[in-house]
């Protein structure tokens, strides 16, 4: 290996770390500094630290622990700079529980004494001082590890606008002076909605991630799952983050067939449902069942919920009874008509009532998707259907050339090469 691609390959390895451990680092950091901004702040400084730093040294032992202690060495520098170290002394002392060896995992006991740095995070992130889209935004950067870029694509807006509502979101939040704590039972409900939201969005960047050439990243998935539970232990009334948890849990019971030998993501009708974790499904199952034990109906991640359950129950692709998905995505519509929602509505259209139909829907949502990876892959699987296979091999190659998972491009790069082939080899 030459000096350049060790160089690269421990570059690589510092993105990972950041992705996965970066929450955890700004967590620390703002309940030590209590600055949100300022926070970030030096976890961004310690990266630098970190890219300039660990090709030559090595990759440190324990990642993220280094990138805390190299911040929190940027943070005492800055004290004493600004003469307040003497003011800050008790949380650094406080703040001495965190070690190099690893950082807390908490096993909840009092519900409103919830140790845990990432879960103050997302409810400092989701203040209802801070608009809707500018608390996602500013979580999906803080908790999920996002870029702005990858930001920009998962909220379905401009890169300029996402970064103008992270920009604002953490001045608005200094301004109003957030505490760095879990609300108190009162407030919580209002915060609840997008606590939520950024528990589902971080959960599907472990499973389906937005960008790079990484398929799938149970770990993040994993933290989401943890993160959630926590939420229910503050507020176990609430069946919405029942609904959350059996989503989650039905998806992640497909992890060992998500990709194939080769890192290609494997569509539903591909999967080895033998091989599909029934012990996730069966959590799906009652975490579903204590939703619906509320007698409230369900709501958006409920009948989401409900969609996955059709899937993890039944036996065979074939098997999947569509008529009842369709309905399930009829009453999202209502909820929540979001052009995704509505494109996985025409999705379960095809399926139940032919690909005519649900190609209508698709060129209606034209305008709002053109740029939408998904847009064009469902397109591109329609047209195959309607007996068109050069315009779904241009679909593919459209879809593939657009913004997006490396391994989802290669996928349906591979499905456009597949469709020409068989072209060719018509007599």
């Amino acid at each position: 290996m030459t000096a350049e691609e060790s160089v690269d390959g421990a570059r690589r390895v510092v993105e990972v770390v950041w992705r996965g451990e970066s929450r955890r680092v700004v967590a620390a950091l703002t309940r030590m500094t209590g600055d949100f901004e300022w926070a970030e702040d030096l976890a961004q400084e310690a990266l630098v630290e970190a890219l300039s730093g660990w090709p030559v040294s090595g990759i440190p032992e324990n990642p993220g622990a280094w990138l805390v202690t190299v911040a929190k060495r940027r943070a005492i520098d800055g004290w004493r700079r600004g003469e307040r170290l003497l003011q800050r002394e008790h949380l650094l002392a406080h703040d001495a529980q965190i070690t190099e060896g690893a950082y807390p995992v908490e096993i909840a006991g009092d519900p409103d004494r919830i140790d845990d740095d990432v879960l103050r995070l997302v409810f400092i992130a989701c203040h209802p001082v801070l608009p809707a889209e500018a608390r996602l935004a500013l979580t999906l950067r803080t908790v999920a590890g996002l870029t702005t870029e990858q930001i920009a694509r998962v909220l379905l807006m401009t890169v300029a606008a996402a970064q103008q509502r992270i920009v604002r979101a953490k001045r608005t939040l200094a301004s109003a002076g957030v505490p760095f704590e879990v609300p108190d039972r009162a407030e919580r409900p209002q915060r609840l909605a997008s606590v939520l939201q950024v528990c589902y969005l971080l959960f599907t960047e472990g499973y389906a991630p937005a960008t790079g050439d990484v398929p799938v990243r149970p770990d993040v998935a994993r933290e989401a799952v943890r993160l959630t539970r926590q939420v229910r232990t503050l507020m176990p009334h609430e069946p919405e983050i029942s609904s959350l948890i059996a989503l989650m849990e039905f998806h992640s019971s497909r992890f060992a067939e998500r990709v194939d030998a080769t890192g290609v993501p494997r569509t539903l009708k591909q999967q080895d449902r033998h091989r599909w974790d029934r012990s996730a499904i069966a959590r799906g199952e009652t975490a579903l069942a204590v939703a619906e034990s509320f007698g409230r109906g369900l709501g958006y991640f409920g009948l989401q919920a409900a969609v996955a359950r059709c899937h993890a129950v039944a036996p065979t692709f074939a098997d999947t009874d569509w008529a009842l998905i369709l309905r399930l995505y009829d009453a999202l519509v209502e909820l929540a008509p979001s052009p995704v929602i509505r494109l996985n509505r025409a999705v379960a259209v095809s399926m139940a009532d032919g690909p005519h139909d649900a190609m209508r829907i698709i060129d209606e949502l034209r305008a709002e998707l053109s740029d939408f990876r998904p847009w064009h892959a469902v397109r591109a699987e329609l047209l195959h259907r309607l007996n068109q296979p050069e315009a779904a091999a241009e679909a593919f190659e459209q879809a593939a050339s657009l913004p997006g998972n490396d391994a989802d491009a290669r996928a349906l790069l591979r499905r456009a090469r597949e469709l020409s082939a068989a072209q060719l080899a018509e007599p």
